[in-house]
């Protein structure tokens, strides 16, 4: 019985799900939308409103925590500067999942996880 076990398997080991769910929260915060599965994006939403809220929280032992998570420098410069100032009166929320297609290969439900705060460029 799975009780009181939270988070999805994702039909992977525990190492491969946190690198690659990591791995997923850096090209989000890159590109600010990604395409994936709408299983992963609710799994990535959970990590990725977590960075966030630690980015507006802003002192140095919650970028030492974004950067042990996220592993890339630039990234997580981005999270703290751009992306925590853009949603710094948002009291959660901080993504959006909007559903799209089947994937051809495999039918799999497809949807776009993207930040809710555009950069000015991006709104444009």
């Amino acid at each position: 019985m799975r009780h009181r076990k939270s988070g999805r398997n994702l039909g992977r080991e525990t190492s491969h799900r946190k690198a690659m769910l990591s791995n997923m929260a850096v090209s989000l915060f890159r590109h600010e939308r990604i395409e994936t599965t709408v299983t992963r994006a609710k799994e990535l939403r959970i990590f990725a409103e977590r960075m966030v809220t630690l980015g507006k929280r802003g002192d140095l032992h919650s970028r030492r925590r974004a950067i042990a998570f996220l592993r890339d420098k630039e990234v997580v410069h981005k999270l703290f500067t751009d992306i925590a100032q853009r949603n710094s009166t948002r009291n959660g929320g901080y993504t959006r999942i909007i559903k799209t297609r089947h994937r051809y290969g495999d039918c799999a439900p497809m949807s776009f996880i993207e930040l809710v705060e555009k950069a000015a460029t991006a709104a444009a």
